[in-house]
């Protein structure tokens, strides 16, 4: 990324002279596009007609990715506008034109939001969930939303009864992670700048490791669940993937803050900086940063030893850029099992469901639990069933309440353990075992017993970031920072400074360039 674009971006540095500048779509971070199109190189309309050049060169044809539910047939028209704009002076802000992709859990007001559901395909919001909005209202261009996990029907992992399976760009026989793995392969393959994704219990994690990208999985509370399906409000997250730190502090900058619908939120007030998340990107951001390397959640044996290997290539690289690494960090509990067994969804999600249906227009298929398990009939998850039948209120729940003690004391013990050793955040994979064939049993990155998702049920941030490649099937490896919670800014140097010292991003040879996207200006 030039100087230039990071200037355009907001981030003070001075201005360079004038020199000829290359974009090239592959790797063009928010910046480069904002800068190109500063400079007039670039349109937003532009923009909008490579990526979809790419959809419709790879995602039903090519490696038939599968990625796209519905494309925005307005997106071309709501670029021109922001255009229009610009040339009129006015620029919104870093995404101003820029394209996004949405996991389809998100309200839309001008697209269905289906959840991948076949029986929710004409299901059409009136309203924007409360990220759209404020994503729209900073110049985004909502281009597609995407193919994922079925959330309410029984379906392929990374697949739906609506659309079927989604592929990885990188390596299409095998599993492109969940639940949002639309999100994870539609990015890869540069159909849009940025994404949406959602995460329950690793749906951010996974589909963002599978996919040799970067993914934020924030505080719970910094970033509002209104109008978005949801199966758990204690797990329920929303966050952006993307192909660097950067991209996804840009829209973090968007979607964070206050929202009076979802109560959630009144936890951020006071505790957001001051200044945007993308001034936190630094080039050497480990540089004296005191980070524990989790022992616990490194695991070892037969066909993790590709995965270790990857890790402490990681945890090296780590120290040569000069962090302060404390290895081995351990709480001297099962942290594996203790996370098995904090996952609440299961009781929360039938009223989790209603509570999002309800929410639907009187013109929605369907509008409550039991109008689903009528109309959806053998496709509705069996677990969706159980829990609607289950005569004990939430409040008397005794599952529901071991799960959320369980929780607290998982967030307790990480929480304590950087305290005491006074660390910046723990550093840890996000698996070490090897990616599964697609509709293959989920025992490398579903099961708990081989994926790292303390986020998920603890409520603390995480960010995940390339970490290189599996030698046997070039999936690739993801390293994760967790924080404290509200440690954002601290979780975003740390990951950006990974990523400058170590540049494993690269794009999958299923979806190769194709002509026009470089621009020299």
């Amino acid at each position: 990324m030039t100087l230039r674009a990071l200037l355009v971006l907001g981030v003070g540095l001075a201005l360079p002279p004038a020199s000829a500048a290359t974009l090239d779509l592959a790797t063009a971070s928010v910046a480069d596009l904002q800068a190109a199109m500063s400079s007039g190189a670039l349109t937003a309309e532009k923009l909008v007609a490579l990526h979809l050049a790419r959809i419709d060169a790879y995602d039903q044809q090519g490696p038939k990715l599968n990625t796209i539910i519905t494309l925005n047939p307005r997106a071309t028209a709501e670029a021109r506008a922001l255009d229009a704009e610009r040339r009129a002076g006015k620029v919104r802000g870093p995404l101003h034109g820029i394209v996004i992709l949405a996991k389809d859990v998100y309200d839309t007001k001008d697209l269905p939001t289906t959840g991948g559901f076949l029986p929710m395909a004409a299901s059409q919001p009136s309203r924007d969930a409360f990220v759209i909005a404020r994503l729209r209202a900073a110049g985004a261009i909502v281009l597609a939303k995407l193919n994922q996990s079925d959330w309410y029907g029984v379906a392929p992992r990374g697949a739906s009864t609506l659309k079927g399976q989604v592929l990885s760009p990188y390596n299409v026989a095998k599993f492109p992670g969940s639940s949002s793995s639309g999100t994870g392969a539609g990015i890869a393959a540069w159909f849009g700048t940025v994404g949406l994704g959602s995460d329950t219990g690793g749906s951010i994690t996974i589909p963002t490791a599978q996919n040799n990208l970067v993914g934020f999985a924030t505080t719970h509370g910094l970033v509002s669940r209104t109008g978005m399906m949801w199966s758990s409000p204690r797990q329920e997250n929303g966050g952006p993937m993307g192909r660097s730190v950067l991209d996804c502090a840009a829209v973090l900058d968007a979607i964070a803050g206050y929202d009076a619908a979802d109560l959630a939120t009144e936890a951020c007030i006071g505790r957001m900086p001051d200044r945007p998340y993308t001034s936190y990107v630094h080039a050497e951001g480990l540089r004296s940063a005191r980070i524990g390397v989790l022992r616990d959640m490194v695991r070892t044996g037969p066909g993790h030893e590709a995965g270790v290997a990857l890790f402490e290539k990681a945890v090296a690289d780590a120290k040569k850029a000069g962090a302060l690494l404390v290895d081995p960090v351990r709480t001297g509990l099962d942290l594996i099992q203790f996370q098995a067994d904090a996952a609440a969804s299961s009781f929360e999600v039938a009223a989790a469901i209603n509570k999002y249906l309800a929410g639907l227009p009187d013109t929605a298929p369907i509008r409550t639990v039991d109008e689903m398990i009528a109309k959806g009939g053998k496709l509705v998850k069996p677990g969706i069933v159980e829990a609607a039948k289950n005569p004990t209120p939430l409040e008397r729940s005794a599952g529901l309440l071991a799960a959320y003690r369980q929780q607290d004391a998982l967030r307790t013990v990480l929480v304590e353990l950087m305290d005491k050793l006074q660390l910046d955040a723990l550093l840890l994979p996000f698996r070490t075992f090897r990616s599964d064939d697609v509709g293959g049993d989920a025992r490398s990155t579903q099961s708990p017993d081989t994926r790292n998702t303390l986020s998920s049920y603890t409520g603390l941030p995480t960010i995940i970031v390339p970490g290189g490649f599996f030698p046997a099937d070039g999936m690739p490896f993801g390293v994760q920072f967790i924080g404290r919670a509200w440690s954002e800014p601290t979780l975003i140097k740390l990951a950006s400074g990974f990523e400058a010292v170590t540049r494993h991003r690269k794009a999958p040879s299923t979806t190769p360039p194709l002509v026009g996207e470089t621009i020299t200006y």
